[in-house]
């Protein structure tokens, strides 16, 4: 039996691997087809609008900071949580157990480097907001060199995170190890992933109350020596209340299954994190359709560049309309003209024959 735990079984289906750890994943046909037309739809939508933001950073010029670029970049990770959660869902009940391994590492892993991705531009935003506070600034004085080098390194930890169970961090050749979420994935990986975020979670919280007391503090100084309320548009605390409620929605919708991948990675025999899985699930994608709802209506310049945008959508297929309608009149009044020639010779042999 020991012998069989520790061979390697590259070559089975995932179908051996949920048996093996006792995991189940069954869906009824019904419920499953509404999850995937439902899910779609919201694919779909997180797919479009976070495609919009980066188009708005990149098309309004007012958005060429390095918070609007970094904002973007999540956008981007978004995006391809989107791809990740179209991936999963047609490929989840019982075409789960008929996946390779190399297929579900990479079901899993687009879903691990989307978080990752999120995590790492979140925290990498939150330490833009504490130096642009700290020297009491709307933009910090990161040059675009840095902000890309910034952005590129986020992406490499991102791979790097989703790449690490298929490098040999998996039970495959230790199947007494595996999880019941992640059937080849072992269950000291689990802990490993789950703590981790927890603690950038701690650390990113730590650094918004720092901000938070910091803004309060210096606004109580500032207030005595001003003839009004401080213009709330030119302190950097508009954009801290954006990256705020973004960061307290990611917290709210990852925390719950974070913490039930730790327990699964403790081997917590009565917790019944299976059953929790789908709900988990439908907690991330929420999480995803928020984003760009919290920009546009946090930032009215976001939501002003949505609907200019979605404008010249809408200019450019009813320019496409318009050719395509003046096209037709034109080659119809080119036959019409040739049809009214039959007509006006037999005017013309109606009078003759009137003359006579």
């Amino acid at each position: 039996m020991a012998e069989q735990n520790h061979s390697c079984h590259y070559n089975e289906s995932m179908g051996f691997f949920y048996n093996n750890s006792g995991a189940d994943d069954k869906w009824d046909k019904t419920q499953l087809i509404l999850v995937q037309v439902v899910g779609s739809l919201f694919c779909c939508f997180i797919l479009v609008s976070n495609a919009m933001v980066v188009a708005a950073v990149i098309t309004n010029k007012r958005f060429h900071y390095p918070f609007y670029y970094l904002l973007s970049n999540l956008a981007a990770s978004d995006f391809l949580a989107g791809i990740a959660y179209v991936y999963l869902m047609f490929n989840t009940g019982e075409m789960s157990r008929r996946l390779t391994v190399k297929e579900y590492f990479i079901r899993q892993g687009l879903l691990d480097i989307s978080l990752s991705a999120s995590l790492s531009n979140l925290l990498v935003i939150a330490l833009e907001r504490y130096i642009s506070v700290m020297n009491w600034k709307v933009h910090s004085n990161l040059t675009k060199r840095r902000v890309t080098l910034l952005i590129v390194l986020v992406w490499a930890i991102s791979i790097f995170m989703g790449a690490v169970p298929s490098l040999g961090w998996n039970c495959i050749c230790n199947v007494s190890d595996c999880s019941q979420l992640a059937p080849i994935f072992s269950r000291s990986y689990l802990i490993f992933w789950s703590m981790s975020n927890l603690v950038v979670f701690l650390v990113m919280v730590a650094i918004y109350m720092r901000i938070y007391t910091y803004v309060k503090k210096k606004t109580m100084m500032l207030t005595p020596h001003t003839s009004g309320s401080i213009n709330r548009k030119r302190t950097p605390i508009k954009l801290i209340k954006t990256v705020m409620v973004v960061l307290g929605a990611f917290v709210i919708c990852w925390t719950p299954g974070l913490v039930v991948l730790l327990l699964d990675g403790l081997n917590c025999k009565s917790c019944k994190v299976m059953k929790l899985k789908r709900w988990l699930l439908l907690l991330a994608v929420l999480n995803s359709v928020m984003n760009p709802c919290i920009y546009s209506y946090k930032d009215e310049e976001m939501w002003t560049t949505f609907k200019n945008l979605m404008r010249c959508i809408g200019n450019g297929t009813r320019r496409q309309r318009s050719t395509k309608a003046n096209t037709r009149p034109l080659s119809s009044a080119h036959d019409t003209g040739n049809s009214q020639l039959p007509s006006e010779e037999m005017k013309s042999d109606d009078q003759g024959i009137l003359k006579t």
